[in-house]
């Protein structure tokens, strides 16, 4: 038995009609991973990236994506936010990025979520990128891993 599509249907591709949907309170946690190098932490922590201050610049980043999903990922809708939160954890060798996003709506948050730790990654290694480039011009050390929806919950509106 052939498998039915719900966004695309031969030639056509559709958003999925969430009009009849009931609105519920949405919450969805994304997180994800930077590894760098000690050195690089370093000088992120001593503020002495030559760019700025990379996690305030990256948390900005991370707003700005979460707002703007619907223009990049293609079978988004776009939702209505009511709050996002963005939470650093700077180790030795590596920064996590927590995104907490909340909406009231139809449809569910985590692609938000997804996108501002995505974002959020990206913004680091752009900030970093001079201290973390080997003789070469290349990056041996840096990765990001770990891109993860931790939690996602959705509950009756009051």
């Amino acid at each position: 038995m052939a498998k039915e599509f719900t966004h695309i249907i031969d030639d056509r591709v559709q958003m999925i009609d969430t009009s009849q949907k009931n609105s519920v309170t949405r919450l969805a946690v994304a997180s994800g991973k930077i590894i760098l190098t000690e050195d690089t932490i370093s000088k992120i922590r001593s503020s002495s990236i030559e760019k700025g201050n990379v996690l305030a610049t990256a948390r900005v980043s991370a707003i700005m994506a979460v707002k703007r999903t619907s223009d990049t990922i293609p079978m988004c809708h776009p939702i209505p936010i009511t709050g996002i939160d963005i939470d650093f954890d700077v180790n030795d060798d590596s920064i996590t990025v927590r995104v907490k996003v909340k909406s009231v709506g139809k449809t569910g948050v985590e692609m938000e979520a997804l996108n501002g730790v995505s974002t959020a990654l990206l913004t680091i290694w752009d900030m970093v990128k001079s201290a973390e480039k080997d003789e070469t011009g290349n990056y041996p050390h840096t990765k990001i891993q770990d891109i993860e929806v931790v939690e996602k919950t959705k509950s009756e509106s009051i």
